[in-house]
Order: C-alpha cells, then structure tokens, then sequence
C-alpha cells in the first residue's frame, strides 16, 4: 500500500471516529461534519443514527483495506 493510500485510510478512519462522537456528543464543530445534516433538509436529534451506522462502515472498510 502506497503513501497516499494509507493516508486516505487513516483519514478514513478518523472521519468514521468523528462521525460516530458526532451521534453522541452535541458539538458545534461536529455537528458541521454529521452526514444526516449533509443530506438532509430537517435533521432532527432521531436521525442522528445515521452517523453512528456510517462511521462504523466507514472504519470497517478502511481497516478491511489495511489488512486485504
């Protein structure tokens, strides 16, 4: 695995981090990074479970390209 590919992994990974504290954690810096509030037009506190599913994908993926 190259130089940039591992960078992008990891930073995959801290992303998938800050997406699962920001299912948690009523931040003002995180709340800029929550997927639901991305895509969605009315994010409401019952649609803050999308974060913490696709923060565990996205650090399983990315784990699962460290090892593969």
């Amino acid at each position: 695995m190259g130089s940039l590919d591992m960078a992008l992994t990891i930073g995959g990974i801290a992303y998938g981090i800050v997406l699962i504290l920001a299912t948690f954690i009523n931040n003002k810096t995180l709340e800029a990074f929550r997927l639901d509030a991305l895509v969605m037009r009315n994010p409401t506190e019952s649609t803050r479970g999308i974060n913490l599913v696709a923060g565990l994908a996205f650090i399983g993926y990315n784990v699962y390209t460290i090892f593969w």
